[in-house]
């Protein structure tokens, strides 16, 4: 017999019954509040067409690269859960899919995407047992007959979820279209974009060669000569702020910047067009280091970052930097089944000599600001916290990706605060193409900052009364502020916001 799913109203509290009795009522401030979603990766035609989901699989198994990495780690192959290969969509039955799913869900016993899922299953579809190869079948019925409903359909899913804003994210080179159709369709959800420009500014990315064809064709530009690609920037950007886009979004090798003269640049981009550049490995890259007359590599945008902050100087897009993923380190996962697998692999990143040329530059400008994430936990409290902790352009992402668990929480938050203190972060984002998980990374974010900040209020380092005005700031305040979301235009503001101001 499967066991009770037993999703505790206690967990991630504290243990000790005092500190516990803290957090409960932190906790209970913010519970409720509206969700912030200003980065993610969700599909943005699911809200412009509205269509149902199709099954269990479609919905929490086929999106979700976490799910993917655990499971192939214990040699099931891909093409049993139903993910789409380079030469189509495999034939596997999606309840069979799900089958392997359930009979392996054990696996993720410990990790957060254990928390995510069961929190998906009890709270959302009303499940009262775990998981397991015995109710396989109950669960993938109960969970496609509910996605065939008007309830359960992507828009009524993201009013139940409270969420006030979700970001999607496009590239340059892709078309805004659902996102013209949302605004279109009546709909009050505030669903935006974020520009994320890595296709065709990465010159080893495997999707360049199609992504400048394509950034030439919506942008009108010539995007092969130095002036012309910059502008075509500008013109894309441009459209995204139309779209409701309030940062951009980017996620290099490495977190190095240059600030070479225009004259440079210009040559780098030509060089890079006739094949010349050669590429070093990442953590040897020190540009601003290198001899007057030493050669300058392009290959993971040194310059483009410090060229993307100077426009973020005349349009106002808060600028995103997730260095330090190696994408795609299984080469022959990316042949078969493409980017975004569960195959990038955490690297070591270096931030205090990589930003120093565009900080140099910019980082006393009150016009740029710049949120930091990392996948190095080594750099909280050496470089990311003094960093953020003295420039006012920079502030610091949540703990992302990897680090995306209650213990990674918990470890930003004691790693940056002696330095950078709470006003120097910038909440929490899910980052997720899972839609049903965003709820769930929510409230694993607004329970873990309770615990911590339970846990200062019972050392005496804090009252009960900043500790309430902290854990509301950083679960809606902080976010709405960092990503300019309480300055959007009046188009992009909810319809009941719009009917009151009126």
């Amino acid at each position: 017999m499967p066991r009770p799913l037993n999703f505790h109203d206690d967990r991630l509290f504290p243990a000790d019954p005092s500190t516990r009795s803290y957090a409960r009522g932190l906790y209970g401030l913010v519970k409720d509040l509206p969700i912030i979603s200003p980065h993610g990766h969700t599909d943005p035609s699911w809200f412009a067409t509205n269509a149902p989901f199709q099954d269990a699989t479609d919905l929490l198994l086929a999106p979700d690269h976490y799910l993917f990495r655990m499971l192939y780690s214990q040699g099931i192959k891909l093409d049993a859960l139903k993910v789409r290969s380079k030469a189509g969509v495999p034939d596997t039955d999606p309840r069979e899919a799900w089958r392997v799913f359930a009979s392996n869900f054990h696996l993720f016993r410990g990790t957060p995407s254990w928390v995510w899922l069961n929190h998906v299953f009890s709270q959302v579809f009303g499940f009262t047992e775990f998981l397991e190869a015995s109710n396989s079948d109950a669960y993938y019925d109960r969970i496609t007959e509910a996605l065939a409903t008007e309830a359960y359909r992507p828009r009524a899913l993201f009013d139940r979820f409270n969420i006030e804003t979700l970001a999607t994210t496009e590239g340059p080179h892709e078309s805004l279209d659902h996102h013209k159709a949302i605004r279109e369709s009546g709909w009050g959800g505030h669903v935006i974009t974020a520009y994320r420009p890595d296709a065709v500014i990465d010159f080893e990315d495997e999707r360049g060669p199609r992504a400048f064809e394509r950034f030439a064709e919506v942008s009108g530009k010539d995007v092969y000569s130095w002036k012309s690609y910059l502008e075509a920037h500008r013109l894309r950007r441009q459209a995204f702020i139309e779209a409701g886009a309030t940062s951009s979004d980017h996620g290099h090798p490495t977190a190095a910047t240059a600030d070479l003269s225009d004259v440079e640049a210009e040559a780098l981009i030509d060089d890079q067009q006739k094949g010349n550049l050669t590429h070093e490995k990442p953590q040897q890259k020190r540009p601003h280091m290198q001899p007057p007359n030493a050669k300058i590599t392009l290959d993971d945008s040194l310059q483009m970052l410090t060229e993307m902050a100077k426009m973020s100087l005349d349009d106002g897009l808060v600028m995103q930097i997730h260095p330090g993923s190696h994408r795609n380190h299984n080469v022959g996962l990316l042949n078969s089944h493409g980017r975004d697998k569960g195959a990038d692999i955490p690297m070591r990143t270096e931030y205090v000599d990589a930003l120093k040329p565009l900080l140099t530059r910019l980082g006393n400008d009150p016009r740029l600001s710049i949120i930091l994430f990392t996948l190095d936990e080594t750099v909280y409290s050496r470089e990311l916290a003094p960093l953020a902790g003295h420039y006012p352009v920079l502030k610091l992402g949540p703990s992302w990706w990897f680090h995306d668990s209650p213990e990674g929480m918990m470890r930003f938050r004691e790693q940056v605060t002696e330095t950078a203190g709470f006003y120097n972060t910038v909440g929490f984002n899910d980052d997720t193409r899972a839609f049903l998980s965003i709820p769930a990374r929510h409230d694993v974010a607004r329970r873990v900052d309770s615990a911590f900040l339970a846990r200062m209020v019972a050392e005496h380092r804090m009252d009960l009364v900043e500790a309430e005005e902290l854990i509301v700031d950083l679960t809606y305040n902080l976010p709405k502020k960092a990503y300019k979301l309480d300055q959007r235009p009046d188009w992009a503001r909810p319809a009941a916001l719009r009917a009151a101001a009126e």
